[in-house]
Order: structure tokens, then C-alpha cells, then sequence
């Protein structure tokens, strides 16, 4: 019985851990691709520069994101806004803020929002659609008929556009950054919750599976065991996609006045929201963060889709 079960074990290995010709794991020729991608190189530099701009950001900034040193210098009233110069590299915002030192600053602020929103989106959803895959698979009738009724609420929130679901949330729990990340969270759980359950779906007509059930194998051993991390690659892939979506939605309620309601500490979508009453005598003051926040998104987006063809058993050769 012993020898059976290790032969199992095996299986389930060899399934989330294909071995090539040459004798090296999937999650090794995975890494080759990624290094030999165009593609994943420019989005992984992306990540970099953004990450290390964000996390130093407050110590290389040159001065005080707050401080209004240059307030006599700008009248918006007037339409006199100060340009890039040599001491402010960006020039002056309306308060007479160095432009680059809140741009340095409010990376940091982007990326948190980010991160903290998407891991518990990833968390909550997955989650939700391991137990949702486990009962679906392995719960017999009961377990699919709890599997219908959870992906039932979750096929109506994944129904509701993204940004209003998020918005109706920041609504309800009131202006703060802690909301901002808690609204672009739950947006992302059903899509996490989804994902996996179908991953776990399609794993669970394995052979292994069956032969598992067939020896007797617990299946709480089968579904934590085999089942779970086989189903966790395109996930993970998600996760890295959703993280430029949650920058992208995280800027949108900042934009409206949800986000941190104190708009002197920097973040890039509070700064866009205050640029546009300025936008005809000093459009630059919304390009900055504009293009901060386009740019990150298309880092994260690149890297995830070299990810995802990086691990799609179709493209190995």
C-alpha cells in the first residue's frame, strides 16, 4: 500500500512539476523564459525602478513633499505657475510644492495601496475558492450544491463593474487610505476565488486524484496536498495582472476624493485629482502622475503576461 501511495505522490509532483528532456523542473525552464523575454526583462526593470524609487523615495527626495517653500512664486488665480528649473526638476505644483519631491514620495503610497490591496484580494479569494473547489470536488453532493450557491454570489460581484463595486465600498466605509485599499481588494477577491476553483476543477479528474480516492488518501491530504498547489501557477500569474489593475483603480478613487483625506500627504491619484483644475495653464502637473501611474501598470502587465506564457504547458518545447 505504501509503495501505491508514493507512486501517487509522484504523479501529483510530476504534474506541478514537469520534468524536461534535459531533466530540469517546469519552474526552471519557466525562469529560462522569463530571462530570454524581451519582454519580461523591460517589466521586471519597470517593477525595479518603481520599487526602489518607492521604498527611498522619502530619503532621495530633495525636499519636504509638504513644505510650500515657493508659495509666493505660484498664483494660480493668475495662471502663473513655475516650470521645470534648475532646483525643482518639475517644477512647482499650486501650492508651490516641489513637484519631484511628491512624486518620489508618492510612490511609496501608490505601492502600498497596491500590494496591501491585492494580497488581500489574493488571500480572501483564495480562500473562497479553495473551499469552494474542495466542496465542488470532492464534497460529494452537499459539497456541490454549497460550491453552486458560493460561485452563485461571486457571479454577482464579478457582474458589477469593477470601479463601481469599488466606489460603493469607499462609500460605505468612509474617506481613508485604509479604505482605498480595502475597496480595491474586494474587487479582486471574486476573480482570485474564481480562478483557483476552476484551476481546482480541472485538477481533480486527474488520475491522481482518483487513484488517491481509490487507495483510501484523506481527502483533506488530497485537496491541501496535490490539488491546491497544482492549481496555484495561473494564480499566481493573476496576481502580478492585478497588481497594475489595483494601481489603476486605487488612482481612480483617489481621483474622486475617496482615497487619504489628507491631500497634502502625496500619492500619485491625489495629485492628478488636483492637477485638473489646472489643467489648462500647467498641464504638466497631470501628465507626472499620469504617466507614473501608466507606466508602473505597464510593467506589472508585461511581466505577468511573460509569466503566464512562461508557464503555459502549450508553448514549452
Amino acid at each position: 500500500m505504501s509503495t501505491k501511495t508514493d507512486k501517487i505522490d509522484r504523479l501529483a509532483e510530476l504534474t506541478a512539476q514537469t520534468e524536461t528532456s534535459t531533466g530540469h523542473s517546469l519552474a526552471y525552464e519557466a525562469f529560462r523564459r522569463l530571462r530570454a523575454s524581451k519582454m519580461a526583462v523591460i517589466g521586471a526593470c519597470i517593477i525595479a525602478v518603481f520599487v526602489v524609487l518607492a521604498v527611498l523615495g522619502p530619503w532621495i527626495a530633495p525636499y519636504s513633499p509638504t513644505a510650500q517653500a515657493w508659495r509666493g512664486e505660484v498664483l494660480p488665480a493668475q495662471s502663473v505657475f513655475v516650470g521645470p528649473r534648475g532646483e525643482n526638476w518639475l517644477g512647482l505644483d499650486h501650492l508651490g510644492r516641489d513637484e519631484f519631491s511628491r512624486m518620489l514620495v508618492g510612490a511609496r503610497q501608490t505601492l502600498l495601496v497596491g500590494v496591501v490591496s491585492t494580497l488581500l484580494g489574493f488571500t480572501v479569494g483564495c480562500l473562497i475558492g479553495v473551499g469552494a473547489g474542495a466542496a465542488a470536488t470532492l464534497g460529494g453532493r452537499l459539497g456541490r450544491r454549497i460550491d453552486t450557491v458560493v460561485m452563485r454570489f461571486i457571479d454577482m460581484l464579478l457582474a458589477l463593474p469593477s470601479l463601481l463595486l469599488a466606489v460603493s465600498v469607499a462609500a460605505v466605509l468612509g474617506q481613508s487610505l485604509t479604505t482605498v485599499m480595502i475597496a480595491v481588494g474586494v474587487v479582486q477577491i471574486p476573480i482570485f476565488a474564481r480562478l483557483l476553483r476552476g484551476a481546482m476543477l480541472a485538477q481533480g479528474g486527474s488520475d491522481y486524484v482518483l487513484a488517491s480516492q481509490a487507495l483510501g488518501v484523506r481527502k483533506r491530504r488530497i485537496v491541501l496536498g496535490h490539488i491546491v498547489p497544482n492549481s496555484l501557477s495561473p494564480v499566481i500569474v493573476q496576481a502580478t495582472l492585478s497588481l497594475a489593475t489595483a494601481i489603476i483603480e486605487a488612482a481612480a478613487l483617489s481621483y474622486l476624493g475617496l482615497g487619504n483625506p489628507d491631500a497634502a500627504v502625496p500619492e500619485w491619484g491625489v495629485m492628478l485629482a488636483q492637477a485638473q483644475r489646472f489643467f489648462d495653464a500647467a498641464p504638466m502637473l497631470a501628465v507626472y502622475p499620469s504617466v507614473g501611474i501608466i507606466i508602473t501598470a505597464l510593467g506589472f502587465t508585461l511581466l505577468g503576461e511573460a509569466m503566464r506564457e512562461a508557464l503555459d504547458p502549450k508553448l514549452r518545447s
